[in-house]
């Protein structure tokens, strides 16, 4: 079965008749295998409602962060070209799709989810651009240039995440909507933008403003490392 197919089939057993459809990204050239629109204008029944929350089939929307990251590596492919790159927690693949089109010289997605690496296969055979693959970050040597990530801190219990990206990656760029106190000493704010989910989910006004935070791992002062070298 191919990651297509396993696709359609999960989804189609949360929700019935839903299925996934070709859908063009607005603003960029992208395209992604995303529920069809028309399947979110129903009222949910009690059964599917219980196993959306159970198993939320996250990997068939395009967030908005996803959407802002994926634009802005875009408009700003040296940020990229030529790098080593690892999108956490990738979702839909959007942003590592991106990458690669912006001329990265490798691109992992990483997920838990199996079927969100399926939803990643599928979308960059459909974007026509190689990735690898990867199901747990913490398993990945120290060896990216940069970490990508977007819309992970929806729970603040991820907050720690930042700190971890920095021991895979010499910088990290991340896209988040929901942390409105956002305060990291590494972390500096790029940009706001203003973006949906795709298909539209008519969520909070207060979700659409997406904010680009960028780190780089902080290198032992001079001395130090001098220091370290003449003892070892």
């Amino acid at each position: 079965m191919s990651s297509l197919q396993t696709l359609q089939t999960a989804l189609a057993g949360l929700l019935g008749g839903a299925r996934l459809v070709d859908t063009p990204l607005p603003g960029t050239d992208l395209r992604l295998w995303l529920i069809d629109a028309a399947n979110m204008d129903r009222a949910f029944d009690v059964d599917e409602t219980r196993r959306i929350l159970d198993e939320p089939p996250y990997w068939c929307f395009c967030w908005a962060s996803g959407l802002v990251l994926a634009r802005w590596i875009a408009e700003q492919p040296a940020r990229v070209r030529g790098k080593r790159v690892l999108d956490f927690g990738a979702g839909s693949g959007v942003a590592a799709i991106a990458a690669a089109r912006a001329g990265a010289a490798e691109v992992v997605a990483c997920d838990l989810d199996p079927l969100a690496l399926a939803a990643c296969r599928a979308n960059a055979e459909l974007n026509g651009v190689q990735l690898g693959f990867s199901a747990d970050f913490f398993a990945e040597a120290d060896r990216y240039d940069l970490i990508i990530v977007a819309d992970v801190l929806y729970d603040r219990a991820n907050l720690p995440l930042l700190d971890h990206f920095l021991t895979r990656g010499r910088e990290a760029l991340v896209a988040d909507s929901r942390v409105r106190d956002f305060a990291h000493p590494l972390y500096s704010r790029l940009a706001q933008f203003e973006a949906c989910t795709w298909p539209d989910l008519a969520e909070p006004a207060e979700f659409r403003h997406v904010t680009l935070y960028h780190a780089c791992r902080v290198a032992p002062p001079v001395a130090v490392a001098v220091a370290v070298a003449a003892t070892a």
